[in-house]
């Protein structure tokens, strides 16, 4: 009886079991052919183990079937001699599942995409993507700036600048180390193309975090250029000159010129370049952005970020120090830069030295003519405004870093960094303005003004990190410590006639005569210890703290011009003032990381005790303030499959004013936008949330980029204004405000159409900013909300012909409100227009020698103010030029701006001010020259493979 009634319950559950189960059947194809493939191994997996469930092979006719599967998730794998292994997931029903048919690549063609015989190629390992530099065919002696513009996901504007999945590149690396420092331009306009054998993009974070491997929120969008080994031996360069008559109405009367020379020599470890550029077309200037990054402003907004570090950004008034404005996309400039890079590795690689000394000098003109129109409480106020600029400024800057590694297993390094710079600028500029009521046409103001500056500065920083690793794996010891001060004297001069009206009727002249003299200085000094300690194989704690103290000195004397004496010493106490400033700040902090093979994230937090000490020794008054923050931060970067990966990540950070934004002295080098400071400031504090995700699929070599962010400030630094619409002068003071939001979406999807052998690439992205202003007393929400799409087609053939097409489309609405005090009633401005670019670049190759470049840009710019015009305009350029003695020697003849149409024209809008630009412009010119490209004739290297079996797998 027992036995009877244990049959008849195993007879049960086998029943049960089989209703449970079902058959996995379908075909395998081949991908080139589309044959039917027949002995291929088909399997299923155990997601858990990798334990083999059930296998089969196909036959003749492609077709398998496995039988008896129960319901579950699987790894589904393919299988044969001649074809790459094919892998996915799988989720296997009740019901029998048939799977549509699986086409698998043979590996003959998988290793010609290996060795770059069949298109581009790209890989993403982790947070980085990696590009194959011979995979993107370039012209002979190209350089790095053309490799990436063939390289999916990476776009450089005309004017040089780098986007890398959608974010601005700041720092190109070469080997990994910084090259004539951080300037990104200098390594992708002077390396050669065919010297490099990958380009890598991530997202370069601190030193410190990459030894603890826990990220601290401080990362950079880096492009590392790896060089291939037989470059690394000999020498390379370049020397280029080209000049052209004076052609048109050029107002700075001097013919083209061009000069670019570059040389570099590598044996072994040591790496030596340098470099030398002169010229007046304003193509090898450098940006404003870079003076910024080169310590030349001081006016600088000090952010402490979530990890405790501190961040600096220009800000503040319209000061006898600030530096004249300039835009290197206007105007006419002249400039001649210089450098030397040099880096060693010695005593067996341990220590490593880099040193980069710079040297810049600028000259710059420019006739700008502005038109406003600001809406205030239902009156337009309009005004018409001509300034002329003469600049000169010179920067001589010296970087460089020594690295050592303390003892033979690598457990005990430091590493010293040293940056200096000296920056000196002279200006000249002249202005002439004047105000109307656009309604009544009333008189409000005039002005005729000169204002002459001269301005020195000086920074210097030291930076020292010094690093352990303990016995334990994972357990870490860091500190890092900064130093850095900056130090500016300045003298402006000013020299103005004015006249306010009132009710349309003149109230008289007033003529100013007066020197500012500027003296300010500002030091920081911060020291931050880090621990980290390993909880398990996966999970490991970091626990850190931070003390750093900011201090800095202002003091201004306006001095008047006495008729008497014919000297500038009557002092002016409303105009002067001498301030101080120290903050101190503690932060501990701790987070939690966990690290697998596809999931890292970190949480955590840090808390900041701030300590205000400010004094306004003029006044003899002091303000002495506390603040304490929470610093939540958290990242998680998942990899979810080869070549495919998301990163989400938060953090929040505050804002401290600057001395200029404290400082309550008024500024009157514009009497009629006249700027004060307000020593009752709070910090800001930002909250930031981004999520990125990237992917590239290898076999259909398809890729595609998603990102989004979003920035809410609380406290936020704007400006209080008000204004006097009987003379239109406006009082701004920085003041607190919230409601400020801003958010940005942005994204890129690519793929080669191999029939045809296209590339075809779209970005859409999107942004919206809510900003609060005050306007006479009432806050003012400024809305804006964008759209865009941005198509690209390419096409090349080896020696034949490039050919792209590339068209961005911009969509604008913004929208603003406030009170008229005339009628008591809520008025919205608004504003919706468009703006596109369409640019096509093509060259064609003959005979291996003869090659004729061309790019076309059309630029359409829809009308923002009512009843205004629309801009449109086209920009035409070609190159026609020939190699000798293979490729070693090239001469070229070229035209810019064939169609003579390159005009300076932007407009803006944003809710309550209108404002149209025309400047200057470099017009059409032709040039002749001749290049010498050289290198040492070194036997080429062995290559490694460019991809593993495991990766492809």
């Amino acid at each position: 009886m027992p036995k009877s009634i244990a049959l008849f319950i195993c007879s049960l559950f086998v029943c049960v079991l089989a209703n449970a189960q079902s058959n996995v059947s379908g075909t395998i194809k081949d991908t080139t052919s589309g044959n039917l493939v027949k002995n291929a191994v088909v399997a299923l997996l155990s997601p858990k183990d990798s334990v083999l469930v059930r296998f089969a092979r196909t036959k003749d006719n492609g077709a398998y079937n496995l039988p008896n599967i129960p319901a579950g998730k699987y790894i589904f794998m393919v299988m044969h001699p001649t074809f790459a292994d094919y892998v996915e997931d799988l989720e296997v029903k009740d019901a029998d599942t048939r799977l549509p048919n699986v086409a698998v690549t043979p590996k003959s063609k998988l290793l010609e995409a290996v060795i770059v015989k069949a298109g581009g190629m790209m890989r993403i390992k982790g947070d980085t993507t990696v590009y194959t530099a011979d995979s993107f065919k370039v012209s002979a002696n190209a350089n790095v700036e053309e490799l990436l513009k063939k390289m999916p996901g990476i776009q450089v504007d005309k004017n040089g600048e780098i986007k890398a999945m959608g974010e601005k590149v700041e720092k190109v690396l070469v080997d990994g180390e910084e090259f004539f420092g951080d300037d990104p331009g200098m390594a992708v306009k002077n390396l050669r193309a065919d010297a490099i054998k990958e380009v890598q993009v991530f997202k370069k974070k601190s030193d410190q975090a990459e030894f603890t491997g826990i990220d601290d929120g401080q990362s950079k969008q880096t492009i590392n250029l790896k060089l291939k080994e037989d470059k690394k031996k000999g020498y390379f360069g370049k020397i280029e000159a080209s000049a052209g008559p004076l052609t048109g109405d050029l107002k700075d009367k001097d013919p083209r010129y061009n000069t670019n020379s570059m040389f570099s020599t590598f044996k072994g470890k040591r790496k030596l370049s340098a470099f030398l550029l002169n010229g007046n077309t304003g193509q090898d200037g450098m940006s404003w952005q870079d003076m910024e990054k080169y310590g030349g402003m001081d006016d600088m907004n000090m952010e402490m970020t979530d990890d405790g570090g501190m961040m600096f950004f220009s800000g503040g008034g319209n000061n006898a120090d600030d530096e004249p404005y300039v835009n290197t996309e206007n105007g006419f400039i002249s400039n001649t830069n210089a450098g030397l890079q040099y880096s060693n590795k010695f005593n067996e690689n341990r220590n490593t030295l880099n040193l980069s000394p710079k040297f810049n000098n600028q000259l710059y003109n420019n006739t700008q003519t502005v038109y406003t129109e600001n809406a205030v409480e239902g009156e337009i106020l309009a005004t018409d405004k001509v300034r002329t600029s003469d600049i000169n400024r010179q920067n001589v800057k010296l970087s460089g870093f020594y690295d050592m590694k303390l003892d033979s297993a690598a457990n005990n390094t430091l590493k010293v960094t040293l940056k200096s710079n000296f920056y000196h600028t002279e200006s000249d500029e002249t202005e002439v303005s004047s105000m109307i009521g656009k309604e009544s046409g009333e008189n409000k103001n005039r002005v005729d003004q000169r204002v002459q500056k001269e301005i020195d500065k000086q920074s210097f920083s030291v930076t020292a990190l010094y690093k352990h690793k303990f016995k334990k794996n994972r357990r870490t010891i860091s500190i890092n410590t900064d130093w850095y001060r900056l130090n500016t004297d300045a003298e402006s001069y000013l020299d103005r006639t004015s006249e306010t009206f009132f009710n349309g009727i003149s109230q008289g002249i007033r003529l100013t005569d007066q020197l500012a003299i500027s003296d300010k200085q500002s030091t920081r000094w911060s020291a931050r210890a880090i621990y980290t300690e390993p909880l398990s194989k996966k999970f490991a704690l970091e626990l850190s703290h931070e003390v750093s103290v900011n201090s800095g000195s202002n003091e201004q004397n306006t001095l008047a011009f006495n008729p008497g004496s014919q000297k500038f010493d009557l002092l002016v106490d409303t105009l002067t003032n001498n301030f101080d400033q120290t903050i101190i700040t503690n932060k501990p902090g701790a987070k939690i990381s966990f690290n697998s093979k596809k999931i890292k994230y970190n949480f955590g937090t840090g808390i900041g005790f701030t300590n205000f000490d400010l004094k306004n020794l003029s006044l003899d008054t002091t303000y002495h303030r506390n603040f304490t923050n929470f610093f939540p931060a958290a990242n998680l970067t998942y990899t979810y499959k080869s070549n495919h990966s998301l990163n989400i990540n938060y953090n929040g950070r505050t804002t401290q004013p600057t001395i200029n934004q404290l400082q309550p002295v008024v500024n009157n080098n514009d009497e009629f936008n006249i700027y004060e400071g307000n020593p009752d400031l709070k910090q800001s504090f930002r909250h930031s949330l981004g999520i990125n995700h990237n992917s590239y699929n290898f076999i259909k070599d398809m890729w595609s980029y998603q990102g989004f962010n979003v920035n809410l400030t609380q406290n936020s630094i704007t400006n209080e204004r008000i204004v006097n619409l009987s003379n239109g002068k406006t009082r701004t003071r920085p003041t607190n405000t919230n409601g400020n939001i801003n958010a940005n979406f942005w994204s890129g999807f690519g793929m080669k159409w191999k029939k045809p052998d296209i590339r075809l690439n779209f970005s859409p992205n999107f942004n919206y900013n809510r900003f609060a202003d005050i306007i006479n007393g009432q806050t003012v929400f400024t809305n804006t909300t964008g759209a865009g799409m941005n198509l690209s087609v390419s096409k090349s053939k080896d020696k034949k012909y490039d050919l792209s097409i590339w068209n961005n489309f911009r969509y604008n609405y913004n929208r603003g409100k406030q009170l008229n005090r005339l009628t008591n009633e809520i008025e919205t401005n608004s504003r919706n227009y468009n703006t596109n670019q369409l640019n096509i670049e093509g060259t064609v190759y003959y005979k291996k020698v003869w090659s004729i470049q061309t790019d076309y840009n059309f630029f359409y710019n829809q009308a923002v103010s009512e009843g205004g015009e629309d801009f449109k305009y086209n920009i035409w350029n070609a190159r026609l030029q020939r190699t000798f003695k293979s490729n070693e020697f090239t001469a070229f003849v070229m035209v810019r701006d064939i169609l003579n149409q390159n005009i300076g024209i932007s407009q803006t809008f944003n809710g309550t001010l209108y404002t149209r630009e025309v400047n200057d412009r470099l017009k059409r010119y032709f040039m002749a020259g001749f290049r010498w490209d050289f290198k040492n004739k070194a036997p080429k290297a062995k290559e490694t493979p460019a991809v593993s079996a495991e990766e492809i797998k």
